[in-house]
């Protein structure tokens, strides 16, 4: 599961990785009412994905790292929004990882500072989906979920590596 986290939009996405090929499960966005309090938001971010949990039970739980502009305000909100979703996981004992943004862009495209089209376009052929995915927030989160199955991968080609190597 992967997770973009934000106080007006929050992103997810459910994939399914298999030797070497990801499809997506499911994915879309946990989008509080403008009108809603920042605490009546957080808890509707909060049981959203706890929902997701629930209903998908994922393996592992991917969220994106902050990325702090110049805006203090904002990056305080974001770390919340983030901190509920990380909650909702480890209320369900899910192993969680982190990427940032940079990382995940570069798991998709090959460039860490691509563009939110690239992203899309990418996600897109990728997951071999017929249509850009949409809204952004949705397209990262996938990103972020490509990105771990991508990091899941390596790490087992490593162990695997230094697993033969021990034997000889």
């Amino acid at each position: 599961m992967g997770i973009d986290p934000g106080t007006k939009i929050t992103g997810y996405a459910l994939i399914e990785s298999f030797l070497g090929k990801e499809r997506v499960i499911d994915f879309g966005v946990i989008k509080p009412p403008y009108k809603y309090t920042l605490h009546q938001r957080y808890l509707l971010i909060f049981n959203g994905i706890n929902e997701l949990i629930k209903k998908f039970k994922p393996h592992s739980f991917a969220v994106e790292t902050q990325f702090v502009k110049k805006n203090v305000q904002v990056a305080l909100k974001l770390g919340m929004a983030r901190g509920v979703s990380l909650l909702a996981a480890s209320i369900n004992n899910l192993e969680i990882f982190e990427y940032a943004p940079k990382k995940a862009k570069l798991a998709v495209v090959g460039n860490g500072s691509a563009s939110k089209f690239q992203v899309q376009k990418m996600v897109q052929v990728l997951l071999n989906l017929k249509s850009i995915p949409e809204p952004e927030d949705a397209a990262d989160a996938m990103a972020i979920a490509i990105c771990h199955a991508h990091n899941i991968r390596l790490n087992q080609g490593i162990i695997k590596c230094m697993n033969i190597s021990k034997v000889n």
